[in-house]
């Protein structure tokens, strides 16, 4: 039975880490094309609510990892994102957005500035390649472009995080968030950031594929600890307000219909020092004009819709691809992700609306199964993130 639990199908790559999800009894399913642990026996209201209380770990290997150096590398990135590259500090962290020309998102990511002219960066795993190879087309000849596909990378994410990696790495508990650098957990080399994709406190960690199993099982010995599949990694990121690439944000959305303004920073704004540059510049920078609005009036014609948080009025979940009407019967948008969360203990979910029906309070209907569900625009997140910030 063990042997052929242990195999993916031909057309699924695994992780590092794979043979200790079955050996852990997860429930495996491709995922951007890997096969990935959705949930464990606990399940996945337990694993959520085991990340909120104490410690969940994940494996997040399937996404992609690489590096850029050399004295423009900086620059260059800048040129590829509406986000200040040049200006973050050694040791910092930011999240980016790579555009299209049309101002679409291309992928999501996060970015580290190691210092010595050497930018760490993480990209989704379903859009690695696709991501490599337009970064390399766009700035390779500024920069090395360096994939890493010899490296793993887990999430420690969860109230207890710190404490568990604090017995393990004396001094990582002095990272705050979106701060990080090289440390020994348990004498396993690695690099740590700490963020995450929960809302909680926690810790994203890179290692060498071959000491990923050691490190994995170092943490899952200690006793706040519990496996975490993608069941759960999914309602937490929702619960938090945080987008999926693909449900979310694609290359049909631009970061402020995307409601992601503050992800892009005054230097590359309108009237910044370092305004524009950045593919679909001339659209994005209308749309934060647009949304901004002028005595208080926004323009419709510029932004036509927004990304928003919704509550259901009724204990129906409504999931994504959900058409959104108003009560007149109009149709205005439609729910990009949705489930009951597990924390909140009622139906939650994220879509994209007429920008008249954008504001907190507004109410609208879903139509779940041909009957309208009544529903209410919340601010987001739907639980208050708790990151360490100092």
């Amino acid at each position: 039975m063990e042997s052929a639990l242990a195999s993916a199908p031909d057309d699924l790559q695994k992780t590092p880490l794979y043979n200790l999800h079955v050996e852990l009894g997860a429930r495996m399913v491709p995922f951007a094309g890997y096969s990935m642990p959705v949930q464990y026996p606990a399940g996945l209201m337990a694993e959520h609510k085991h990340t909120r209380t104490a410690a969940g770990l994940f494996d997040i290997s399937h996404m992609g990892q690489l590096r850029l150096v050399g004295p423009e590398a900086a620059a260059a990135f800048e040129t590829l994102m509406p986000v200040d590259v040049i200006g973050l500090a050694p040791g910092k962290q930011r999240y980016g957005l790579l555009l299209n020309d049309e101002g679409g998102i291309l992928d999501d990511l996060m970015f580290f500035n190691e210092g010595g002219d050497s930018i760490f960066v993480i990209v989704n795993g379903a859009c690695k390649a696709a991501d490599i190879a337009h970064i390399q087309a766009k700035i390779g000849q500024r920069c090395q472009v360096q994939p890493l596909p010899d490296h793993a990378l887990l999430a420690l994410q969860g109230p207890q995080a710190a404490a568990v990696l604090a017995r393990l790495s004396p001094g990582i508990e002095r990272f705050v968030f979106m701060t990080g650098g090289k440390v020994q957990i348990g004498g396993i080399a690695a690099f740590a950031t700490r963020s995450g994709y929960t809302g909680e406190d926690g810790f994203e960690i890179s290692v060498a594929a071959p000491d990923a199993e050691a490190l994995a099982r170092l943490l899952l010995a200690q006793p706040e600890v519990q496996p975490v599949g993608l069941g759960a990694r999914n309602s937490l990121r929702l619960e938090a307000g945080l987008c999926l690439y693909g449900n979310d944000i694609d290359t049909t959305t631009t970061p402020v219909e995307a409601s992601l303004n503050w992800a892009m920073q005054k230097v590359r704004r309108s009237g910044g020092a370092r305004e524009g540059g950045f593919p679909g510049a001339a659209r994005v920078l209308a749309q934060l004009t647009a949304d901004s609005g002028t005595a208080g009036r926004l323009d419709h014609d510029t932004l036509k819709r927004k990304r928003v948080g919704l509550v259901a009025l009724e204990r129906v979940p409504v999931r994504d691809g959900t058409l959104l009407e108003s009560f007149e019967g109009l149709p205005i948008g439609q729910v990009t992700s949705g489930l009951l969360g597990p924390t909140v203990d009622r139906p939650v979910a994220m879509g994209y609306v007429a920008l008249a029906y954008a504001e907190p309070g507004t109410r609208l209907q879903a139509i779940v199964r041909g009957k309208p569900v009544p529903m209410e625009v919340s601010t987001l997140p739907f639980v208050p993130a708790r990151y360490r910030r100092g």
